[in-house]
């Protein structure tokens, strides 16, 4: 396929080549991967700037977006790639190869350090998915923070860079200009632009949550506005147009009263204490479970609530008539009990056979956890219905996996069904979203309102 490229596609390719250390801040859906590819050819084969290149991306993106949409376009078929995935001699296999870009998973990022140490061989890294590098205490941003004086190109790509709160952007901007602009440490970083919210009461040096202080947000895209692009999706493209559906889920007498006993017992004993994030979080978790049908006991067996939901995908898959379907779910037993029911159900493996089946229309119904398919896959081509059999608190995730079917390339309207079972958690989570209201504070709030209506 020949690349014709949009301008503002053009636009970010200047810029990586003009740019040693760039973020680019693009929506889901603005072909971030193209941009990065066409300017690593270029790089490579016409300015000479580049020769040994890696990609740090989730696994399932390394091992097949960024060779799927080499081998899409006329320009980049030639560009070698070398997957460095799978076994430890699988691994080492793909890292001696001879090609011109590598493609790692991060869950990888400390083996390689480890492996290369002050021998790092890549002078330039693209880190797609650059906000999954937002916890600097994790393994995987020290590891790369060790190596980063040793690269001479970094290019970080996401459309999500402060999912949870501005401080999510202090080590992701770290990665890419070494702490130059905001600051060689996260404290430096939060004395200067945040000021210290909920705090754990049993030990007050412990903050849950750090709050922006007023102009921080305004002040911080500032500061880093000379190597970081953002835009919008909306601002750019002609989007297919997406339809967003709230199915609600009626429970029968019984199964409502079964499904309040549940409640009752798990949130009166937190009636006179306060709820630490922790805690909301686990109550939280067992409630959405309760909303979906099921409910793991204390020895994770599965006790079943309700099969509403079930029959709501039932009806879906009925009126969609043959067509596919994209189902989120939130819970291994949800999975268990949807592929139970709907015995065509197929899941996404470790390999890239299943996005190409389901690209090519041969997979009725696809059930993919967001958390797995949140970043990077493009499944345009195989449907436009999405059924969101189970919700999660996380805004970041919610979006990303909708942009896997509503993004650029899709040909038709793009269906979004939500199952909220009335009464229940998955009502608070769905206003959230909706408010795009998202996190610990949300999730707090919405624990601490049900333990008091259990209270009454």
């Amino acid at each position: 396929m020949d690349f014709k490229p949009h301008k503002y596609q053009e636009y970010a390719i200047e810029r990586i080549l003009d740019t040693s250390a760039i973020a680019l801040l693009l929506e889901m859906g603005l072909g971030k991967t193209v941009i990065t590819l066409t300017a690593i050819e270029q790089m490579l084969f016409d300015t000479f700037e580049a020769s040994k290149i890696l990609v740090i991306a989730p696994l399932r993106v390394a091992d097949d977006t960024w060779s799927r949409e080499s081998q899409k376009w006329d320009h980049l078929k030639h560009l070698r790639i070398s997957k460095i995935l799978g076994s430890r001699m699988q691994r080492e296999r793909g890292l001696n190869a001879d090609a011109d870009l590598y493609v790692m998973n991060r869950e990888n990022v400390s083996w390689l350090v480890s492996m290369t140490g002050k021998d790092w061989p890549f002078e330039t890294v693209v880190i797609d998915e650059l906000s999954s590098f937002k916890n600097s205490k994790s393994q995987r941003f020290r590891a790369l923070k060790r190596v980063r004086p040793l690269m001479q190109r970094v290019i970080g790509l996401t459309g999500t860079p402060t999912p949870n709160g501005l401080e999510d952007l202090w080590s992701q901007m770290y990665l890419i200009d070494q702490g130059e602009r905001l600051g060689k440490t996260i404290t430096r970083f939060r004395d200067r632009y945040l000021n210290a919210g909920q705090r754990d009461k049993n030990n007050s040096h412990v903050v849950y949550e750090w709050k922006p202080k007023p102009e921080a947000e305004k002040n911080v895209y500032e500061k880093i506005s000379d190597i970081a692009v953002s835009m919008r999706a909306e601002d750019w493209l002609d989007m297919p147009e997406r339809m967003d559906r709230i199915i609600p889920i009626k429970l029968n007498d019984e199964s409502t009263k079964q499904y309040k006993k549940l409640e009752r017992d798990l949130l009166l004993p937190f009636a006179d204490g306060d709820v630490v994030a922790n805690t909301a979080a686990v109550l939280s978790n067992k409630l959405l479970q309760m909303a979906n049908g099921a409910v793991y006991d204390e020895t994770r067996g599965v006790k079943e609530i309700h099969e509403a939901k079930l029959d709501a995908l039932e009806d879906i898959i009925e009126a969609a008539n043959g067509h596919p379907i994209l189902v989120f779910y939130a819970f291994k037993h949800d999975l268990e009990r949807i592929q139970d029911r709907f015995k065509f159900t197929r899941t996404l493996g470790k390999g890239s056979d299943d996005i190409e089946d389901w690209n090519n229309g041969n997979i009725q119904m696809l059930a993919v956890h967001p958390a797995s398919a949140g970043h990077g896959l493009n499944l345009q081509d195989g449907g436009n219905l999405i059924v969101w059999f189970g919700l999660n608190w996380s805004l970041e995730l919610y979006q990303q996996a909708n942009a896997r079917l509503h993004r650029q390339g899709q040909k038709r309207s793009v269906v979004v069904h939500h199952l909220v079972t009335e009464g229940t958690m998955d009502e608070d989570v769905m206003n959230a979203l909706d408010g795009k209201a998202t996190g610990q504070d949300a999730l707090m709030e919405a624990v601490k309102a049900r333990i008091e209506k259990v209270k009454e």
